[in-house]
């Protein structure tokens, strides 16, 4: 069944547009895209993710095999296929993905000599703004053009940060892009909330970094800290998500209470 047969009858819906952003790899950015939403679409809210990140990793977690895709992602920014046609239904109902291959890495080259280049996502998306509850976008761990695109489509940042070393390493740079996209294309862009993944209660040094990003952002970092957890580690080497995957695992019940946090915030 195609996206355009799934979204007969469904009610025109508000949307809030979220980019999970951090230019810094491996801080679970992809990881939270896809379970955050799963625990959404569980919800009875309908999501819509978009994965914006050339290694695909949010496409595979859902169990997408990237070598059977027609359309992707880099279709709709680089030859103007409609998105409505790229949209793939996943394993968890309510919840729908854009999928992205490697072929998305040389859009950054190939976007440089494009007229509006900074605007392709936000324009990609303005069909769909009323039929979803909201709309994910996985950024890639960089802050090229691909992620500016992203900063514009965007509404809200989620920004992931590990409870390891040099965690707040980066973050500077992250926040000076988004002011800079404030400015100049996108002024109601805002911080929606901090998520702290790979927390470990068993160390001190996760207890202090928490306590240091906290002091940092104050109320925008939700309550809900994400644990290490093997099952996190292991669904998407099976195509799920962790609540398909392990229900009761500390992983799946730590972004069912990410996704209420969500939802409270509007």
């Amino acid at each position: 069944m195609s996206y355009k047969d799934v979204k007969r009858g469904l009610p025109q819906r508000d949307s809030r547009t979220i980019a999970v952003i951090n230019q810094k790899g491996g801080v679970g950015k992809s990881t939270t895209v896809v379970n955050l939403c799963a625990c959404l679409g569980e919800n009875k809210k309908k999501v819509l993710i978009i994965d914006f990140d050339p290694q695909g990793n949010t496409t595979s977690g859902y169990g997408i095999e990237k070598d059977e895709l027609e359309h992707d992602i880099y279709d709709v920014i680089l030859h103007g296929q409609p998105i409505e046609e790229t949209i793939h239904e996943t394993c968890v109902k309510n919840v729908f993905l854009v999928p992205a291959t490697i072929q998305l890495a040389t859009a950054e080259i190939e976007l440089v000599s494009a007229e509006e280049r900074e605007q392709k996502l936000k324009k990609a998306l303005e069909p769909l703004k009323d039929e979803f509850d909201y709309i994910f976008i996985d950024c890639p761990p960089s802050l090229g053009l691909l992620t500016i695109n992203a900063l514009i489509a965007a509404d809200s940042l989620i920004i992931p940060i590990q409870c390891e070393y040099y965690a707040l390493e980066g973050v500077a740079k992250l926040l000076e892009s988004m002011q800079m996209v404030q400015r100049d294309k996108n002024p109601d862009l805002e911080i929606f909330g901090i998520v702290m993944t790979m927390f470990d209660s068993r160390t001190s040094l996760s207890n202090q970094v928490v306590e240091e990003v906290r002091n940092y952002f104050d109320k925008k970092v939700f309550k809900t800290v994400i644990p290490r957890n093997v099952k996190l580690s292991e669904a998407p080497s099976h195509g799920l998500p962790v609540c398909k995957y392990a229900r009761v695992s500390k992983g799946a019940l730590a972004y069912a209470r990410l996704a209420r946090e969500v939802v409270a915030r509007g």
